[in-house]
Order: C-alpha cells, then structure tokens, then sequence
C-alpha cells in the first residue's frame, strides 16, 4: 500500500518518461484511481447536500402577467421600512418579463426609487 507523505505524491506521474520502472507505473496507477475515488465521492456528496438543503422546498416559476407580494428588506428599502413596526411586505405587483428562473422584472411606482429587477425567494 502506498503512503502518500505529500500532496505532491498525489499528482499522477508522467507516463512519457523513458525511464518508468514497475513501481512507478503501479504508483501512478493507483494515484489516478485514488484521484477518480476522491471525485466520484465528492461528486456524491454533492447530490446528498443539495437533495437534504432543498427538502421541503418547491420551485417557483412566475410568468409575466402574474402579481406578487414585494417583501421590503431594510437595507434595500430605506424610505418604506424606518421602523421594525412597519410593514414588511407591499404589493402586489405585477410581473412584467421573467429574465431567468430566479429574477424577475417588476413593475413599480416611481416612488419607491430603487430598480425594478428582483430575485425570488425559493422559500416553502
């Protein structure tokens, strides 16, 4: 069993040498089917973090036309929300285009004074 003491044990060896003896080339296979486990694993669990993240959660799709509720953070909405009292939300308002999954262009009076271009939350 090889015992890499370094990262750079981990690199594959070059297989263009003209000097490779028997144990080089079972090292440097067995470094690349290390390096094939480590993805493969990786890769899982990738898929095991984003089914477990996204339990419990929909996918929202709007179309244009459709009237939604605007939820008004502090930091985006100075005028509207002074106060932790007021009103959190403000709406509806309507869809005008969808520019991908999650951002949307809305229409809003001048008097809110920010742009109208929005990210959806994909809350449950």
């Amino acid at each position: 069993m090889f015992n890499p003491l370094t990262p750079l044990d981990l690199i594959p060896l070059p297989l263009s040498t003209s000097f490779i003896y028997k144990e080089g080339v079972s090292r440097s296979e067995f470094v690349k089917k290390l390096h094939e486990r480590v993805r493969n694993h990786i890769e899982n669990q990738i898929k095991v973090y984003t089914t477990k993240g996204s339990r419990g959660r929909k996918e929202l799709m709007l179309n244009e036309g459709d009237w939604i509720w605007l939820h008004l953070r502090k930091d985006r909405f100075l005028t509207k929300r002074k106060s932790k009292l007021s009103l959190r939300g403000d709406g509806l308002f309507q869809v005008l285009e969808r520019i991908n999954n999650n951002a949307y262009w809305l229409y809003l009076p001048k008097e809110y004074g920010v742009r109208n271009t929005f990210n959806i939350c994909r809350c449950s």
